[in-house]
């Protein structure tokens, strides 16, 4: 599909009062951060840029931003850009933002679902010229969510900001796949999770990648586990009414590394693990 098939997000200022900051928590729990692409094309080949990352800049200042992307994209001037995606999502802005650098890139965009490609991430995937997705792979849509605080009328009005970023993401969605809008946007309620072939047969990919496409890192594998426990704990925060600041702060604290002339300090994963306790108490708390 040809990427001046697909139409311009237009999805205005970022304002004041919304900005989502992770992923879903069901994201987070089919996210394999270690799974990988292999294939590196050469010099002659096409230009490859990973996002492998939760979408919009994390407490820790990585996550794929509009920014990054934008300068890999100069970087790669007019040649073909091939972009392996393994991501839970994140905020929905700077994911229509990417999605709308890609569609503009003068040369064919090619993205390969080589994991996941959830909420936001799936959003990017939809400007591809052609769509590959790992047979093990899935891409999920749902409704944009927020962190939201304010009285009936503060949310009554963020109600309806986010109800216009649903609407364009369903316009991708339908425009991509040739399905109904409004079919789409039933889908994207009930939070869609589709697997490699279903995603072909839907519309919302070409193809199946190739196996030997896909590999593991085994440095990313090691630290899988802990950098999905900070992202949700992050979010259990957020939820929790923490500010950004505090969350971040509180982040770095917890995965900073102890002097060696102070003994009797908790680890890092001791940290983790109490602040994860908390986190859990305090949904606990909220859903009752």
């Amino acid at each position: 599909m040809a990427k001046n098939h697909m139409p311009v997000a237009h999805f205005g200022v970022r304002p004041d009062d919304i900005r989502a900051e992770a992923a879903p928590p069901k994201a987070f729990d089919r996210w394999q951060p270690e799974v990988c692409a292999l294939a590196q094309d050469g010099e002659d080949g096409p230009f490859v840029i990973d996002i492998m990352d939760v979408i919009g800049e994390t407490w820790d200042g990585y996550g794929i931003t509009g920014r990054k992307v934008g300068a890999l994209l100069r970087s790669a001037g007019d040649r073909e850009v091939t972009v392996n995606i393994n991501s839970p999502g994140g905020d929905v802005f700077e994911g229509l933002a990417i999605y709308n650098m890609f569609r503009n890139h003068k040369a064919d965009v090619t993205v390969r679902v080589v994991g996941l490609a959830a909420s936001a991430a799936s959003v990017i995937a939809m400007a591809g010229d052609r769509v590959e997705i790992a047979r093990a792979g899935f891409l999920m849509i749902h409704n944009t969510w927020v962190l939201a605080v304010g009285d009936r009328h503060d949310l009554n009005t963020i109600a309806g900001q986010l109800a216009a970023f649903d609407e364009v993401m369903a316009e991708l969605y339908a425009l991509r796949t040739g399905a109904d809008a409004g079919e789409i946007g039933k889908m994207m309620d009930r939070e869609t999770w589709l697997s490699g072939r279903a995603a072909i047969d839907q519309g919302f990919a070409d193809d199946l990648l190739a196996a030997d496409l896909i590999g593991v890192n085994d440095q990313a594998r090691a630290q899988a586990q802990q950098i999905k426990a900070l992202a949700k704990a992050e979010a259990a925060m957020a939820r929790g009414g923490l500010s950004r600041s505090d969350r971040r702060a509180a982040l770095k604290e917890i995965t900073s590394k102890p002097s060696a002339a102070v003994s009797g300090k908790p680890s890092a994963a001791e940290k983790l693990s109490a602040l994860t306790g908390w986190a859990k108490s305090t949904l606990a708390n909220m859903e009752n």
